[in-house]
């Protein structure tokens, strides 16, 4: 493929990728990993009076609380009505923070700008971990710290995108799978060279009134499993990923009341680089 051509398809890709966080309810998925992954990012570093970068802050769960802890804070995410929704928030707070549209594969800082570059289930999702890395790098000055929350590749939501990786087209050759984001080799191959590179596991719990209200509201608001609805329905497919998916969420369910509890397993990467 030419240079051209990946360009062109790299654009295209990132235009769908907004387009699909933007459906559904983003906002209110939000609000079930707003507790525990942004206390591991603040167990991890300390960001009182450190500027800090939230690089696809969503619906600015990190960016919020890093302001309140006494960070100054910029936000930055490709979806600007998820800015809205979280500038709203922030309001709400009465927290200064700065909200910037942006692609987190060109990131519009100068080199060295912050002291603390961070992101909570946001860059694994960007198309190509490599170009991210280095933009990554590129905006933390040396000696400051990136912290990333990354989701596993064993853990309920990289298995819920493999699963769905079965039953939809391959993405183009260049792309990143989300869940090598959460893969230990694959986190040292991209920050190894560049600082001292530190994982720790935890757990988000995901907790609903039963395993079927779980499933409808992930294919109502999550917006990657509501455009795989949309597309295989069509097709008259999506059945299949349907029950596929059922099972893994049973086999995950460690409630015995017939309601539903998962714990997801994520990755903390801290990268502390060199001076």
């Amino acid at each position: 493929m030419s240079t051209d051509t990946t360009t062109e398809a790299v654009t295209a890709l990132k235009r769908q990728h907004r387009d699909t966080w933007a459906d559904g309810d983003y906002p209110a998925v939000a609000e079930h990993i707003a507790e525990t992954p942004p206390a591991a990012v603040l167990e991890a570093v300390d960001v009182e009076g450190r500027r800090l970068l939230d690089v696809a802050t969503g619906t600015g769960n990190l960016a919020i609380e890093a302001a309140a802890a006494g960070a100054i804070v910029t936000g930055l995410d490709l979806v600007d009505e998820l800015l809205d929704v979280a500038r709203d928030r922030a309001e709400e707070r009465g927290l200064a923070v700065e909200w910037i549209e942006g692609d987190a594969e060109a990131l519009p800082f100068a080199d060295d700008r912050f002291d603390v570059v961070a992101s909570i289930f946001g860059v694994q999702f960007a198309p190509r971990s490599e170009v991210v890395a280095r933009e990554l790098v590129r905006v933390c000055r040396p000696g400051g710290t990136i912290v990333l929350v990354n989701w596993t590749p064993g853990g309920l939501i990289g298995r819920l995108f493999q699963t769905m990786s079965r039953h939809m087209p391959p993405p183009p050759p260049f792309v990143t799978p989300p869940p090598m984001w959460g893969d230990e080799a694959h986190l040292r191959e991209l920050f190894g060279a560049v600082g001292n590179v530190q994982l720790t596991y935890a757990m988000n719990a995901f907790a609903f009134d039963s395993l079927d209200g779980y499933m409808d509201f992930f294919e109502a608001n999550y917006g990657p499993t509501k455009r795989a609805k949309e597309k295989l329905e069509a097709e008259g497919r999506w059945d299949a990923l349907r029950d596929d998916l059922r099972a893994l969420y049973a086999s995950l369910n460690t409630a015995a009341d017939g309601t539903l509890h998962i714990d997801a397993e994520f990755v903390v990467c801290r990268v502390q680089l060199a001076d």
